[in-house]
């Protein structure tokens, strides 16, 4: 199937196209950056329960996972994303300020829902922005997106000091401050009218292709992924009151947790040079393994003495069990689907990894209340059955050669 011909206007490449995007990106990223290892002490520190914190977690996850494929396929039709991207921005920095009011469940779980909606679309129509750019002007995706990578890396390391000479109250401004700069940053994206291909989230085709992407190979392994992928709901959860509640900094806490985005930002430079050959299974299969070892190893780290090097060690592991499981995604499909059944794939993708990982967070609450840190073994068994997975998409994988 041939995309239509780019107007006359669509052929003239904005000014600044790939610096602006990257702004965009890095804008996007670092709220989520604070978000992601914060906010849930900020939670714990206003009194709610571990069960109430897996609830605030894990109900925008359910509720997105609906929701961005809708926005994004709205996005698509619309007269110019840049617009829809400026007004889920603004969107998201007024719902934000909902974090101000006193806290209590009600009220948090509410703001979450809410800024759920407008909030994680942003990322996937900057990406559509972007590929917009690559299949227009040649422009690099990679060295536009890595910048999200490092802003996230700097919102980790940032807040966590940020925090170390405030407290946990300081978490919502910190949220509201970067996406401030997101909406400031939405007003520089490029006005590249609507895309020839629909948006990789779009639901719009996948009615008319679900049975050519039905057959075993491809759920095996979209299922595989998808369960090593929640097997981190937990550490997502929980890993930083965990760290607090044996004294560790701050400070310390952001520097753990960027490093374990260093770590995947690494394994995205050397993929090509060190796994360009390997079929797609391998590196899924490895995924999987080292996703065991990491949550088998995390809660023997401070007992037996490894301290804060033992943590860094079980860290660096991020580089396979989320870097390598989303590189291994994608050369899945890119050798196996074909490009007008790429949008539906990475549909069926994000619909089975934001399940999964919504499903385990809401289980993680009760698990933390009941073990501690042990429930970090009861991701060893989710990871254990995405291993299985992985071999049986193995097995079932076509003959011809994946490697290519």
């Amino acid at each position: 199937m041939s995309l239509p011909p780019l107007t006359a206007t669509q052929r003239v490449k904005p000014h600044l196209f790939e610096g602006r995007l990257a702004l965009i990106f890095f804008a996007v990223f670092i709220s989520q950056g604070v978000y992601l290892p914060y906010f849930p002490l900020w939670l714990e520190a206003g009194g709610l329960s571990a069960g109430q914190i897996a609830v605030v977690l894990a109900a925008p996850m359910f509720l997105r996972v609906i929701t961005t494929p809708i926005i994004c396929a709205l996005a698509d039709k619309a007269g110019d994303r840049a617009d829809v991207l400026i007004g889920l921005c603004a969107g998201a920095l007024a719902l934000s300020t909902g974090y101000f009011l006193p806290v209590s469940y009600g009220v948090v779980l509410g703001v979450s829902l809410a800024l759920a909606i407008v909030w994680t679309p942003q990322s996937p129509i900057g990406d559509s922005l972007a590929l917009s750019g690559v299949r227009r002007f040649g422009s690099d995706y990679s060295r536009m997106r890595i910048w999200g990578s490092v802003a996230f890396l700097l919102g980790n390391f940032g807040g966590g000091l940020i925090l170390s000479h405030t407290s946990e109250s300081i978490v919502p401004v910190l949220i509201s401050l970067g996406l401030a700069g997101g909406l400031a940053a939405s007003f520089l994206a490029p006005r590249l009218g609507p895309p020839r291909q629909a948006s990789p989230l779009s639901p719009a085709e996948l009615p008319d292709v679900a049975p050519s992407l039905m057959q075993p190979y491809f759920l095996y392994f979209v299922a595989s992924a998808g369960l090593t992928v929640a097997s981190h709901a937990f550490l997502y959860a929980f890993v930083s009151i965990y760290w607090k509640s044996l004294g560790i900094s701050d400070s310390m806490v952001g520097i753990l947790w960027a490093f374990s985005v260093a770590a995947e930002v690494g394994i995205f430079m050397v993929f090509t040079r060190l796994f360009g050959p390997v079929p797609a299974t391998t590196t899924l299969i490895l995924a999987a393994v080292a996703a065991i070892l990491r949550w088998v190893a995390f809660p023997l780290v401070w007992p037996m003495g490894a301290g804060i090097a033992g943590f860094f060690a079980v860290q660096a592991l991020h580089a396979l069990t989320t870097g390598l499981i989303l590189l291994s995604m994608q050369k899945m499909i890119a050798e196996t689907v074909s490009e007008q059944r790429t949008g539906a794939a990475q549909g069926v993708n994000f619909f089975a990894s934001g399940v999964g990982l919504a499903v385990i967070t809401l289980l993680s609450g009760p698990l933390y209340e009941a073990v501690g840190s042990d429930g970090f073994y009861g991701m060893a068994v989710v990871a254990a059955l995405g291993l299985g997975l992985a071999i049986m998409a193995r097995r079932s994988a076509p003959q011809r050669g994946l490697w290519r």
